[in-house]
């Protein structure tokens, strides 16, 4: 299951509650918008000769919460949407499960009001590692995504997230249960949802904890 995530404080970008991101989530569509238009026609690396779609990202600022992952996989990149394969499958019901807890009172959690996105916008081949160029290349797309969306919680997904937004060094192992800062967000970091499962069962049968992870769909 997902991490806990930290709690919403004043000190943070503007709340989901009393409407006040009604406004927000307006003036972000466009830039969404755009950049999705970018990143589909993008050929700022070699993986626009390997994909078959870009990934841009989906979901809205209503909640003010994104989820950050590391790059689309085989069912990503055939769809053109984030977390779509048994990925997409399990992130859905943390989601689900976060809605059922109440997480923001009157606020429904669900894909369409939290915002899902990874670091690249094209699969690597063969759901390799994403490469230093290719992330160099392709930030500045998600980081006018943040800009825009003006997130009060991001959750990284996977080492490859932490490290652009935080500059993590070291094991995911070793971040998780701490609260970074991302401008005028909270920001925490844990397991590529299919790497947690996967490694909470592996290392359950061999009596350890979990210490990595890598992307899977």
């Amino acid at each position: 299951m997902l991490d806990p995530l930290p709690p919403f404080t004043d000190d943070l970008y503007p709340s989901a509650l009393g409407g006040a991101r009604e406004g927000l989530l307006a003036a972000s569509l466009p830039v969404l918008n755009e950049v999705a238009a970018q990143a589909r026609a993008c050929t700022k690396c070699g993986l626009c000769e390997t994909r078959t779609n870009a990934v841009p990202g989906i979901g809205s600022a209503a909640s003010g919460i994104v989820f950050v992952g590391e790059a689309p996989g085989a069912d990503e990149d055939a769809k053109g949407e984030p977390f779509v394969g048994r990925a997409g499958q399990l992130l859905t019901e943390m989601i689900a499960g976060m809605h059922s807890r109440n997480l923001i009172p009157g606020v429904p959690l669900t894909r369409e009001t939290v915002y899902i996105v990874n670091v690249l916008k094209c699969r690597p081949p063969e759901n390799r590692n994403p490469l230093p160029n290719e992330v160099e290349a392709c930030s500045p797309y998600i980081l006018r995504q943040l800009e825009a969306l003006q997130p009060r919680i991001i959750c990284c997904l996977g080492k490859f997230a932490a490290e652009l937004l935080i500059g993590l060094k070291g094991t995911i192992a070793g971040s998780r249960g701490k609260t970074y800062r991302w401008r005028g967000a909270k920001l925490i970091v844990t397991y590529h949802p299919p790497s947690s499962c996967a490694a909470r069962a592996t290392n359950a049968r061999r009596g350890k904890t979990c210490s990595g992870s890598r992307r899977s769909t």
